[in-house]
């Protein structure tokens, strides 16, 4: 367990080390590493993690091309290229570059031949459900097909389906869906989104990473509404927000061993817990998170969220918020009869 008063960092690799080794490798441009990880990597939902990973620390290197010289018919590197050039395309967009619609391009056609070469995985339906994001219009027919329950907007259900029947529950897809949703912008937008986490959460099966969904939706309508950076507000100690983060505690965190757990997920419950006053069980997910955070959601309790200094103010939001968990639950165990 982390210290009371250590200070935590951020890093990708969270608590897998083998990853977090890796990663080392490839930043300085050698790629057997990552081949030998991926080779010893069985588990899906690990499968999926890692190789996002590993493609945001390539996609600015030639590594994985090196490895696909090397290796042509590998079928993990013909998966890691799809991933980098998906990454690539998806920074493109982000920040408004010229070359972005020949990224998306060359992304989607890695994508689909790494799905014909790999046609048991999940990551290149993955990959073709994260370049939606670059189709908020739903210009593409299959970016705008029918929802499977009333309620849910037209959108890449079949992308979906695809990575679901390959890994049923998958993480990564089903929170591309919900950035998919996210980047369509108008308010009344939001409400699909929560409809959209609603049904996906309420659909999981027990143990599942979606039941953290809806956490992220409300963070996100917090963002938007211009929420104040206040350690509390109504909005969290809601009914409804309360609800929401104890189903993803009992519901997740509860039935998931500490290798299996998300990071990021991991921070959103703290948050959530933190922010309705769940602070006993806040404690323990801080404890699950050790020495490690993420920037997000606690750089939106800052005062200036996308700003220069936007970390370092959400470690320190982090760290109160720990502390206060961890006072509140140890007083909680002195008072229990």
């Amino acid at each position: 367990m982390a210290s009371q008063g250590s200070r935590p960092a951020y890093d990708p690799a969270g608590h897998d080390s083998a990853l977090r080794a890796a990663l080392q490798e490839v930043r300085a441009g050698r790629w057997m590493s990552m081949r030998d990880l991926l080779a010893g990597t069985t588990a899906w939902w690990q499968w999926t993690q890692r190789t996002q990973v590993l493609a945001a620390a390539a996609a600015g290197t030639d590594v994985v091309r090196a490895w696909l010289a090397e290796e042509p018919r590998s079928v993990p590197a013909a998966v890691m290229h799809a991933r980098v050039a998906v990454e690539r395309a998806l920074r493109a967009h982000r920040g408004d570059h010229r070359r972005t619609r020949e990224l998306w391009r060359e992304a989607w056609h890695a994508s689909d031949t790494a799905a014909r070469a790999a046609p048991r995985d999940p990551v290149p339906w993955v990959c073709l459900l994260a370049l939606a994001r670059l189709d908020p219009g739903r210009r593409w027919a299959g970016h705008r097909l029918p929802p499977p329950e009333p309620m849910l907007p037209a959108g890449p259900w079949g992308l979906l389906a695809q990575a679901d029947r390959r890994d049923p529950g998958n993480r990564e897809a089903h929170h591309r869906m919900l950035r998919f949703l996210f980047a369509r912008g108008s308010s009344g937008r939001m409400a699909e989104a929560a409809s959209y986490a609603q049904w996906a959460a309420g659909s999981a099966a027990p143990g599942s990473a979606l039941h953290v969904l809806p956490l992220y939706v409300r963070v996100e309508r917090h963002r938007r509404s211009g929420g104040r950076a206040a350690a509390l507000d109504l909005h969290w100690v809601a009914e409804d927000a309360t609800r929401e983060a104890r189903q993803a505690f009992h519901s997740w965190f509860e039935l998931t061993g500490a290798a299996e757990r998300s990071l990021l997920d991991l921070n959103h419950l703290a948050h959530a817990l933190w922010g309705a006053l769940r602070l006993p069980e806040a404690a323990r997910v801080f404890d699950a998170i050790g020495p490690y955070c993420t920037p997000l959601p606690w750089a939106h309790r800052t005062h200036d969220p996308g700003g220069p200094g936007s970390p370092v103010r959400a470690v320190e939001v982090f760290v109160q918020a720990r502390a206060r968990s961890r006072s509140a639950a140890r007083a909680a165990g002195r008072h229990r009869p």
